[in-house]
């Protein structure tokens, strides 16, 4: 997919982004540097919709291991994307930006409730569209959130940052001889086991056709440079053309 023909997009942001060199919270220097990021993007024309992960505040699958009720943990866990998104966008507006802040999970003194009808209205409207609260279903991630509110919201397509640059062979940080690919196959990604998302937010993105940008979050220039093709990433969709 050539980068012109992108006209909306939605980024998976990663909890961890937002801690910055930390192991915990939020850091308000990467804060600060992801919303200016978002809302560039934003102001040069792009429509610009987000999934954050709260991983740097709850990671509900971590303490149902221990032993915990899954779904509470779940729940948990959407509740700190909500915290990391009311947080980026304050972020973005303190940036001289617009954004609008939608959860998954009624909580009206918060956040509005998200419908496609209303995140669609503000993307057009040239708001950085934020999308909290996961999916609103336990048992979920907030790859699955990522991926369904790309299709809902008809996203061009889905762009997520990793600890690498791209979509390898192999773990890369485990094995030397792992090689990335610039393009991959839907159908190479299930015939060759290659991590990309988890399954349930993969089959979304196949079956309705929605192009991955996998690319490295500290990558100069971001997810600009991911679409202007001067950052190295990897592109999965339909045919790897």
């Amino acid at each position: 997919m050539a980068s012109h023909s992108l006209k909306r997009i939605l980024i998976k942001v990663s909890g961890e982004a937002l801690a910055g060199g930390d192991s915990f919270g939020i850091q308000a220097k990467f804060l600060d540097q992801v919303a200016e990021q978002l809302w560039s993007l934003s102001n040069s024309g792009l429509e610009v919709a987000i999934v954050v992960g709260g991983g740097n505040i709850f990671r509900g699958m971590a303490v149902a291991a221990g032993g915990a009720d899954r779904v509470v943990g779940d729940h948990m866990g959407m509740l700190a994307t909500v915290i990391n998104s009311l947080a980026l966008g304050d972020a973005i507006k303190r940036a001289g930006g617009k954004a609008k802040v939608y959860s998954n999970i009624a909580m009206p003194a918060v956040a509005d409730t998200f419908t496609v009808r209303d995140a669609r209205r503000a993307l057009e409207e040239g708001k950085v569209t934020i999308c909290a609260g996961g999916s609103g279903n336990p048992f979920f991630t907030t790859d699955t959130a990522a991926a369904l509110k790309a299709v809902e919201l008809q996203c061009d397509a889905l762009f997520k940052g990793t600890q690498v640059d791209g979509v390898y062979s192999a773990d890369p940080k485990t094995d030397p001889n792992a090689t990335r690919f610039d393009k991959v196959s839907y159908d190479d990604v299930i015939s060759k086991n290659l991590k990309v998302m988890d399954m349930a937010a993969f089959a979304l993105a196949r079956d309705n056709g929605l192009p991955i940008f996998v690319y490295k979050l500290d990558v100069p220039g971001g997810v600009q440079a991911v679409i202007d093709g001067t950052a190295v990433s990897t592109v999965v969709n339909a045919n790897a053309e």
